[in-house]
């Protein structure tokens, strides 16, 4: 907790007016009308209002000396972050020659009558590349592949698979270029009898060669129902697509591989056949970021002395690597030096191209010149030749929260581009954070002291933690199970960030942290764990649970709006992000019991009385729920996940 700061001067508007009131009856005794309705006490209180402005700004200079001890600290601003999105631009129609969408094509979703438009910019270019189907190859599994393209050219059927198909089993089809980053569709004429598998969970997965092997690709649709009828399969191609040689053919090759069917669904008990295929692209995906980029900004000239500051034209600077380009001229018109952005020059020497960038304000730092002991002068940090230029040859700004959108949401092609007939986000844009405030940083700034860039407490953990992945939700850290991880064990769970669909449902696969995420957290922690500490950083355990009540409504409720509502609550209570008591997210490891779910139930407009409530854990991946009961209790590293909920109204007769 922060010291308490005096008041230099406690005295306030109406003590002003009252301490001039007697001095009028010591002073001038004559003056005996001292209501608001006289004119000289009407001017009184217009000085002690001034006496009172005067007076807030006196004792406002503490808080300003202890912003000044931040700063000589170096305790700055964290920079705001942008959301970024994968936006799939699809084509009107297959086209014969590549589309190019250039880097910077803007984007947007909708505006409303309550919300403004969100703007998003791609971050590189995106060619489209036509293609056509040049081979298909059937590979059983442990053999060599067989060429049958001639066959399905000429419109006969071929068996995709074996005849009593296998795990392993493949069909691959070859484009006639690599479509990295494309959408890609696959026209399929197929014909079987009694298959046996379910159309909306066959065991297949499609796969592109890649640079790294076979790697999975999105299915977007698939109307064949695991080449059961005819129909489309349109696939989303890696980013890593290349050509490559697979028997005596070249090209850029797709793959259908047969794989163990999920448990209790059905396997294939024949092959399908394939009697005429052919292949097109019809849009591609790149990423998006909500944030401005700033190119070529000319700042001004050096003066050729230690310690030259220089500002942006705009700020915040959005985080990024580098959050800044910025390049210096020699000085002769001959060409220009990219100078690198550093935390401090500590380690800069007289000859090292560094500087420094405040996020917040946009100000760049050149190094310092610092008189030692001796009277030698120490320069960190190179100063450019004096009359050099000096520009931001990239940098981005902007960002926020308000980035976060959620999936569907970007519709609008802000940016003109022949033959593309709508963009989407097929997942949620995330990662958008807002720049930290004053009042926040003077919060942070007695834990960084205290933990001095060491993790040694479950606080400082959590605090180093949230500086290495500022865009995560949530960021717990406890001691692990000795008996599992072995003494001195830390775990730290991350939640990341997460934005809701619309209807304010969030998914399961949500709510897991990707690789580069928990690799980030992991190397900041783990250079900043103490010698002997065993680190482990990962999700938590998300426990689901389904809620199963009864309700009786009042005669006036609509049953359903009811219904509606009531899921509503549940799915808000039990929110991992933003439910809970306090609306800061259900706290880790706390059990949940019925009568929580009584009382949130008993809020919701329209309901008399909750008759039955019923708990049951649930499996968020296989959809299995367990027996009822009335409490289900939590692991110390375990979050609840609200699943398929079941809402039942009776309405008042």
């Amino acid at each position: 907790m922060a010291l308490p700061a005096p008041h230099l001067d406690d005295r306030r508007f109406q003590q002003f007016v009252d301490d001039a009131k007697r001095y009028i009856q010591q002073r001038c005794p004559e003056w005996t009308d001292h209501n608001v309705s006289d004119p000289g006490v009407t001017l009184v209180e217009a000085v002690a209002h001034m006496a009172d402005q005067i007076v807030y700004r006196l004792n406002r200079v503490p808080e300003k000396n202890h912003l000044a001890f931040l700063d000589l600290l170096g305790v700055t601003l964290f920079a705001p972050s942008a959301a970024r999105a994968e936006v799939t631009f699809w084509l009107s129609a297959p086209q014969p020659e590549p589309v190019v969408l250039p880097s910077g094509t803007e984007v947007a979703t909708s505006r409303t009558e309550t919300e403004e438009a969100v703007a998003f910019a791609t971050e590189a270019d995106l060619t489209v590349v036509p293609c056509e189907l040049s081979s298909v190859l059937r590979q059983e599994d442990g053999s060599t592949p067989q060429d049958c393209g001639q066959d399905i050219f000429g419109g006969r059927d071929v068996a995709a698979f074996a005849e009593s198909p296998r795990p392993g089993d493949t069909l691959l089809f070859g484009l006639s270029a690599a479509v990295p980053r494309c959408a890609a569709v696959l026209q399929l004429d197929s014909r079987v009898d009694g298959v046996g598998v379910d159309p909306r969970q066959p065991p297949l997965v499609w796969e592109a060669w890649t640079a790294d092997g076979w790697t999975e690709c999105e299915v977007d649709e698939d109307s064949t129902g695991g080449l059961n009828r005819p129909g489309d399969v349109v696939l989303h191609i890696p980013a890593g697509h290349i050509v490559s040689r697979i028997g005596r053919q070249d090209a850029g090759w797709l793959r259908c591989r047969v794989v163990e069917a999920a448990k209790g669904q059905p396997f294939y008990s024949a092959s399908p056949t394939v009697r005429s295929a052919a292949a097109f692209t019809i849009g591609g995906t790149t990423g998006v970021a909500h944030a401005d980029v700033v190119r070529d900004e000319l700042l001004g000239d050096s003066t050729g002395v230690p310690g030259q500051r220089v500002r942006l034209a705009q700020a915040p600077v959005v985080a990024d690597r580098p959050p800044l380009v910025l390049e210096v001229s020699d000085g002769e018109g001959s060409g220009w030096a990219e100078w690198q952005v550093v935390d401090d020059f500590a380690s800069s020497g007289p000859y090292d191209p560094h500087v420094t960038l405040d996020a917040a304000t946009g100000e760049i730092a050149f190094g310092p010149a610092v008189r030692e002991p001796d009277g030698s002068l120490r320069q960190f940090g190179a100063v450019p030749p004096k009359g050099a230029a000096i520009r931001a040859t990239r940098y981005r700004t902007g960002g926020g929260r308000t980035g976060n959108v959620a999936r569907g949401a970007i519709q609008v092609l802000r940016s003109s581009i022949p033959y593309v007939a709508r963009v989407e986000n097929r997942e949620a844009a995330r990662g958008g954070v807002d720049g930290e405030t004053v009042e926040e940083a003077k919060v942070r700034a007695p834990i960084a002291l205290r933990a001095q860039e060491r993790a040694v407490t479950a606080r400082d953990y959590e605090e180093l933690a949230r500086r290495a992945a500022p865009e995560t939700a949530r960021i717990h850290c406890l001691a692990a199970d000795s008996a599992e991880a072995g003494e001195n064990a830390v775990r730290v769970l991350v939640v990341p960030q997460a934005v809701p669909d619309r209807g304010g449902r969030l998914r399961f696969e949500q709510l897991v942290p990707g690789e580069e995420l928990l690799s980030r957290v992991t190397q900041f922690l783990d250079d900043r764990r103490p010698l002997g500490t065993r680190l482990s950083v990962g999700p938590p355990y998300y426990q689901g649970v389904t809620v199963v009540a009864t309700l009786h409504s009042f005669r006036a409720a609509h049953a359903e709006r009811v219904r509606s509502e009531a899921l509503d609550a549940l799915y808000a209570y039990l929110d991992p992000l933003t439910g809970g008591a306090h609306g800061e997210g259900w706290a880790f490891g706390r059990p949940l019991r019925a009568g929580e779910i009584f009382a949130a139930l008993q809020r919701v407009p329209g309901v008399e009385l909750v008759d039955e409530v019923l708990l049951h854990p649930a499996d968020p991946l296989t959809g299995r729920r367990g027996d009822a009961t009335d409490r289900i209790e939590l692991a110390p590293s375990a979050l609840l996940f609200p699943f398929d909920h079941r809402v039942r109204v009776i309405e008042a007769r």
